[in-house]
């Protein structure tokens, strides 16, 4: 397969039209067609159900458009990294991470970063930790921000200096909205929404002393502003982190943390025998640095 005919599959996924996608592409509708007709002869299936006005793809072309995006984003950014100049340090750096406060402590690496390198360009995608570690493994992200635990099989990682702390989303209007702090008695017969991390499921149950699979579990997210807004209208209690959706002012929801204590703290991942661009390197470097600042003065910088 070649890359140019992936992006000329994807164009035509994208627009589910043949002529459409050959203007966009500038080519003609035959040359197009035919391109597509040779990839489909080359993997031995159909990857297009062709109607009159409109074109679907079938479960491979669903299949191929997923794997393709992922290989046309990361020849992309390799091609982008070998762009760098030697004499001035630029490029794209990729990072991943999950909603956490620990986010701010990677822009603020970002910002130091930038006023010495401004060439860089950074690419940031949201996502729970199973989802940033797959793109990791796919080489589709450098860096990616995941709560404790790391595998140490797979990932170097540095501890960041931030802590999140667990809790319950629910409305101010709710009956556990009075008390200080919540306890694994107060949840058992309340309709719960949850995050869907593998890792999460487990801290949860170790918390709760039983199985997640006991309660009442009427949702799960990936991401949290769509879950608020399900507990905005009062479908159920969200386990989440601290200081992510905002419950000051005029807002419908509060957040009450956990009791016993449950702490989550993050790393910053990275593969094993990662090969850093120019770039990468020196966000590691600054990174490092800015970490022991913040440990030797325990303030922000």
């Amino acid at each position: 397969m070649e890359i140019r005919v992936l992006r000329y599959f994807i164009a035509v996924a994208n627009e589910a039209n043949i002529s459409a996608a050959a203007k966009q592409l500038h080519l003609s509708q035959p040359t197009l067609s035919r391109q597509l007709k040779d990839l489909e002869i080359e993997l031995g299936t159909t990857l297009f159900e062709r109607g009159n006005r409109r074109i679907t793809l079938t479960e491979e072309g669903r299949f191929l458009f997923i794997k393709a995006k992922e290989i046309v984003e990361l020849v992309d950014k390799t091609e982008a990294n070998f762009k760098e100049s030697k004499e001035m340090i630029s490029g794209e750096l990729y990072i991943g991470g999950g909603e956490t406060e620990a986010m701010h402590f990677i822009a603020r690496t970002s910002k130091k970063l930038l006023e010495h390198y401004p060439s860089i360009r950074f690419h940031l995608h949201s996502g729970n930790a199973d989802d940033i570690t797959n793109r990791l493994d796919s080489g589709l992200l450098d860096f990616g921000v995941v709560i404790e635990p790391t595998d140490k099989q797979k990932y170097d990682y540095i501890q960041l200096p931030a802590t999140d702390v667990w809790g319950v989303l629910m409305r101010k209007d709710s009956p556990l909205a009075d008390k200080q702090f919540i306890q694994p008695a107060d949840l058992m017969d309340k309709p719960l929404i949850i995050s869907r991390q593998t890792a999460v499921s487990n801290e949860f149950s170790g918390w709760f002393g039983r199985n997640m699979e006991d309660f009442n579990i009427v949702a799960t997210y990936n991401l949290l502003f769509n879950a608020a807004r399900m507990v905005e209208e009062n479908i159920g209690y969200a386990l989440c982190l601290d200081k992510l959706i905002n419950t000051s002012g005029d807002s419908k929801l509060c957040f009450k943390p956990l009791n016993p204590k449950l702490e989550a703290n993050l790393n910053i991942v990275w593969k094993k025998n990662q090969v850093f661009s120019n770039a990468a390197n020196k966000f590691l470097e600054q990174l490092r640095n800015n970490i022991e600042i913040y440990k030797s003065k325990n303030t922000q910088f």
